[in-house]
């Protein structure tokens, strides 16, 4: 998929009435890994455990999340590191997760997300010897300490078990859609069996189980319609997704009716931000990455016209995206699993 993680590609998509080119940004993003690799403090572990073996490795889905990964890492601790008997007294809702410099991870983000913010964070602290533009940015594994007991509660707000990341996960899916539609009506009107099985999805990391449900929630793409202008294209020869035709009836699984796209953004070791995005500008143009960044962060992404060279990029799902990307698509194609575009900002060097 990228620089930034893998993609693996299996089955075909489902049959519904999403356009193909959205259920295939929509696999493609799904199916992104990143690598994790995973020790034990050495300071925790049970007596008589292997010392040799406490590093576990993983090809991680970019849209899980950490406390899903805990009875995998435990099998294996089981099975090769930890004394039998020591180790069953250990008690997995416990297990926490800090960087390697230390840091408190956020259980409650995405993998993906997780691994883009640590990647550019740690790209621009001690300059290297190399160069360390984004383009050549190498892939490696994410190191994370794992710590057996006493977690930081007052910091991790809630314990970072399966069912708090599920709590956690269906609040931003909630917030996502209200933020979209004005309100929670297509998420309080899912049955309980949808809802769980739109979590049974993530956990299993079944794309059409959890499409089957998520469906019901975010829009689809602007469908062309007979009659309706071509998709525009760019100067830059790209063609991008049609804008709402003005003439057309009313579509309300429109990616372009939306009241505001669910859009955060997170800056290196600096704040997450968040604001109204409207799917179209006040002369009914497409709102655009590049004007959403340029509005936003003008020092960093200067409007136009500006000439100097790069200052920051922006990354989602460890792609570099275009900035003549329209933010009602990255609505319906690139949105994470819980309902938001993540835009990592990343500084050029």
């Amino acid at each position: 998929m990228s620089a930034y993680g893998t993609t693996r590609h299996h089955g075909q998509p489902s049959a519904n009435s999403t356009p193909a080119s959205t259920t295939l940004f929509r696999r493609l993003s799904w199916e992104g890994t990143v690598p994790l690799e995973i020790r034990v403090d050495s300071k925790e572990l049970p007596a008589n455990s292997d010392r040799g073996l406490e590093c576990y490795y993983i090809q991680a889905p970019r849209v899980s999340y950490l406390p899903l990964l805990m009875p995998e890492i435990r099998r294996f601790l089981m099975d090769v590191v930890f004394d039998e008997a020591a180790g069953k007294m250990l008690k997995e809702e416990e297990w926490w997760f800090e960087s390697e410099e230390g840091t408190l991870l956020k259980w409650h983000w995405p993998i993906g997300l997780i691994y883009d913010n640590h990647t550019i964070s740690a790209s621009i602290r001690p300059p290297s010897q190399t160069s360390t533009s984004h383009h050549n940015l190498q892939v490696t594994p994410l190191k994370l300490i794992l710590h057996l007991a006493s977690p930081p509660t007052e910091k991790l707000l809630l314990s970072p078990s399966a069912e708090s990341c599920k709590q956690a996960f269906m609040g931003q899916l909630k917030e996502a859609d209200f933020v979209r539609w004005g309100n929670t009506k297509r998420m309080t009107g899912l049955r309980k069996q949808d809802q769980d099985g739109i979590w049974e999805g993530i956990k299993e990391h079944n794309f059409d189980d959890y499409w089957r449900v998520a469906s019901k929630i975010v829009p689809t793409t602007a469908p062309a319609r007979s009659g309706s202008p071509p998709p525009s294209t760019n100067p830059s020869g790209h063609t991008r997704p049609p804008s709402v035709d003005p003439q057309s009836a009313p579509d309300r699984d429109n990616a372009y009716n939306v009241r505001s796209v669910p859009v955060r953004l997170y800056l290196p070791d600096g704040p997450v931000m968040q604001d109204v995005v409207p799917p179209t500008l006040e002369d009914g143009s497409p709102h655009t990455l590049v004007h959403y960044l340029s509005t936003h962060l003008p020092l960093l992404f200067p409007p136009t016209p500006y000439s100097g060279p790069e200052l920051a990029y922006a990354m989602m799902h460890g792609v570099l995206v275009p900035p003549d990307a329209e933010m009602a698509w990255l609505g319906a194609c690139m949105a994470g699993a819980d309902g938001w575009v993540s835009v990592c900002v990343g500084i050029a060097r």
